[in-house]
């Protein structure tokens, strides 16, 4: 058997897999923190308690013998946070995460001393990306800059505490703006442009390659095996591509997680940032992926369910149910948006609203906003994506029968939800630790999920004469969002 373990960003969830098929699931939910504007915020002590909880409470229906029996754990996490640590590996301050806008400033200013950073790092620069943080730190931090001996991923985090290690994997790598992707190393070039110091940038292994045995204290505290391998896994977009095959070129997904994504796997590097569409190389060797990336996935669904003071299911129902014809605007963008507007100033709002408005039509109008987003999404992509086949939807929001129809009406493509969707990025983590045992080959890894639902898209011409209207409003509140 082996482990997948993801550290997302409002949760930690850990599966048991036997040759990458799912046998039990755990989870834990994380926190938040924004100090200031544009901050986002995670302690990594909180990561490490919550990982430490998961695997318990994963492992407590097991037999010591059956713990015995698992054979490696692999790695999947939220991806571009910053985790600082100094000379003895203890961590410096609170990791920035990958919704943090506070470096703004500093991305225009690598745009400017690097012209070409965009066809470099496959994405021009972004305030969520690590590179820039750093930049930010140096300026607005020079203590906590001039302490800094190693600098990881989230995932790398915990597998530093796994295994006691410093490596990530190309496909967390590539969301750093550190990394050269046609040459799938660390740039000497980006380092120096954004204040970082490559002696600080953690081993590259591929993502079924090992990278380290698991510590003798963290196996007897779960009763795990002594040294058993913890493989490298990947960024959590990578491991859920992984989860549902896509790993040959053309093969596809999309992620409805606290953040969303349009991912396309390739076997070539095709940078394309005049679109924001991020061009990563893939957590396993030979294969990249294109990428639209979205700040708001499932998030706003989320939060206005908690606005609202509803279960998110059930308020999911009253909007399924409501009157589309009196449903107001919204824009989804509480912490700015990536793909394909590059914008971390623009926020959400509301228009439309009238003295009748029902909070189920306001939580119908964030369905359709983020349906809206994809449309976007697919409108980014070159011509080679526009034609993915039938999706996989993984991530927390792929449990909603409603959202998933309402995107394939607003897209006009079909979505499916497969097996164990929620827990994608999970599963593609043991996926990859199967594959390092040798218990799975490449070819396995690349067969697509059998479809428990299929979504096709329906006539919705009331939709796309809203998205136009979506889209206007975007354009309109733009310049008021400037600082």
């Amino acid at each position: 058997m082996e482990i997948g373990l993801d550290l997302g960003t409002s949760s930690v969830i850990a599966v048991l897999c036997r040759d990458g098929r799912m046998l039990g699931e755990a989870t834990h939910p994380l926190t938040t923190r924004s100090p200031m504007p544009y901050a986002s915020e995670q302690d990594p002590a909180d990561w490490w308690q919550a990982v430490l909880r998961v695997l318990a409470d994963l492992l407590a229906p097991l037999s010591a013998s059956d713990r015995q029996d698992i054979a490696a754990i692999g790695l999947s996490g939220q991806m571009h946070g910053a985790v600082l640590l100094d000379a003895t590996d203890q961590v410096l301050r609170p990791t920035m995460l990958w919704n943090d806008g506070r470096a703004h400033a500093e991305c225009a200013d690598l745009a400017r001393s690097l012209p070409q950073i965009g066809q470099i790092a496959g994405v021009p620069p972004l305030p969520g990306f690590t590179a820039p943080k750093l930049l930010w730190l140096s300026r607005h931090a020079p203590q906590d800059h001039a302490r800094i001996a190693h600098v990881l991923l989230p995932k790398d985090y915990i597998g530093l505490r796994l295994h006691g290690g410093h490596v990530t994997d190309p496909s967390d790598a590539a969301g750093t703006l550190w990394f050269d992707q046609a040459a799938r190393r660390w740039s000497d070039a980006l380092c120096a442009a954004s204040a970082t110091d490559p002696r600080w940038l953690p081993e590259l292994r591929a993502g079924h390659e090992v990278a380290g045995p698991l510590l003798p204290q963290v196996a007897e505290a779960l009763g795990l095996r002594p040294g058993l391998p913890v493989v490298t896994g990947g960024g959590d977009a990578a491991t859920g591509a992984v989860s549902v095959g896509a790993v040959e070129p053309g093969a596809g997904l999309i992620s409805l997680g606290t953040s969303a994504q349009l991912l396309v796997a390739g076997d070539s590097y095709t940078p394309n940032p005049a679109r924001f569409v991020h061009a990563f190389a893939h957590t396993l060797p030979d294969r990249w992926v294109q990428m639209a990336a979205m700040l708001n996935g499932a998030r706003p669904l989320a939060w206005f369910a908690g606005i609202a003071g509803a279960q998110i299911g059930p308020l999911l129902a009253e909007a399924e149910a409501t009157d589309p014809a009196r449903v107001p605007l919204f824009l989804p963008y509480l912490t700015g948006e990536r793909s394909p507007h590059g914008d971390p100033h623009i926020r959400g709002a509301f228009f439309g609203l009238e003295d009748s408005t029902s909070r189920a039509a306001m939580m119908r109008a964030a369905v359709e906003a983020v349906a809206f987003c994809f449309a976007d999404a697919f409108a980014s992509f070159d011509s080679p994506a526009q034609d993915p086949g039938p999706l996989p939807a993984l991530g927390g929001g792929a449990r909603s029968d409603f959202l998933l129809q309402v995107l394939a009406d607003v897209t006009g493509h079909a979505v499916y939800r497969p097996e164990g969707a929620p827990a994608g990025p999970a599963i593609g983590a043991a996926r990859l630790a199967a594959l390092a045992l040798g218990r799975i080959s490449r070819t396995d890894l690349a067969r697509r999920p059998v479809p428990t639902q299929l979504f096709t898209p329906r006539d919705a011409p009331a939709l796309r004469a809203r998205l136009d209207r979506w889209r206007a409003l975007y354009a309109a509140l733009r310049p008021l969002s400037l600082p």
